[in-house]
């Protein structure tokens, strides 16, 4: 049996069994893996999903279950880019500076609450997941969906709302890129959130080299000593 670390946000029908929610940190994770009896695991979470990468490497080697991190490499900056490296949204918050600003917030929910303390600017909010409790500021819109986003269409967003600079975390990968092109295209700066630092496990960038990995992982010869 195989495991997929990360939470499936909108599960389509599978023909496998689907789990929604957390496992109770490394020691539940383990558990489970043990429980079920998993052959193996793939990490396939955000790359900014830390705490879940390292517990899935604790509970896979508290288990004895082989483990392969699947990551997208970060997007490198081009000619015309305006990027501002920073370590986390204090550090964003600090960037964009005291003159108030049209900012277009590209973020999760667990990294919108920081900027109430700069409440003189207007904020495009775009995420996947209502924002609850909503910024504590006078002037803030909300937009909810989900990628892929065109480059052409954040192209429009920027434009209609009259963005002076974005803030978005490097998440690689097509599927956002369109907002860096955009951003890029139109001369807005972008403040990026830096990555953080991920377990020191195997990893690939494809779903071809987790499918290779896993050729090798469930072949009984691979990991019994057969």
């Amino acid at each position: 049996m195989l495991s997929l670390a990360g939470r499936t946000a909108a599960p389509a029908a599978l023909p496998v069994p689907v789990r929604i929610g957390g496992f109770g940190g490394a020691e539940g994770l383990a558990a489970y893996l043990a429980a079920e009896r998993i052959e193996a695991l793939i990490d396939a979470t955000h790359p900014y999903a830390a705490v879940i990468s390292a517990n899935a490497a604790i509970a896979a080697r508290s288990a004895g279950v082989p483990l392969l991190a699947l990551r997208r490499s970060p997007w490198v900056p081009v000619d015309g880019d305006q990027w501002i490296d920073v370590a986390d949204a204090d550090e964003a918050v600090h960037a964009l500076g005291p003159a108030p600003c049209r900012v277009f917030l590209a973020l999760g929910r667990q990294e919108i609450a920081p900027f109430a303390r700069a409440p003189q600017h207007h904020y495009l909010v775009r995420s996947v997941d209502p924002i609850e409790p909503k910024l504590a500021v006078p002037h803030a819109d909300y937009i909810l969906a989900r990628g892929p986003f065109s480059e052409e269409g954040d192209r429009a967003l920027l434009t209609a709302h009259y963005i002076d600079v974005l803030v978005s975390k490097n998440s690689g990968g097509s599927a956002t890129y369109g907002k860096i092109a955009a951003a890029r295209a139109l001369g807005v700066p972008v403040i990026l959130l830096r990555r953080p630092v991920l377990p020191d496990v195997q990893a690939v960038e494809s779903v071809d080299a987790v499918l290779a990995f896993l050729d090798h992982a469930l072949a009984p010869q691979a990991w019994r000593g057969v």
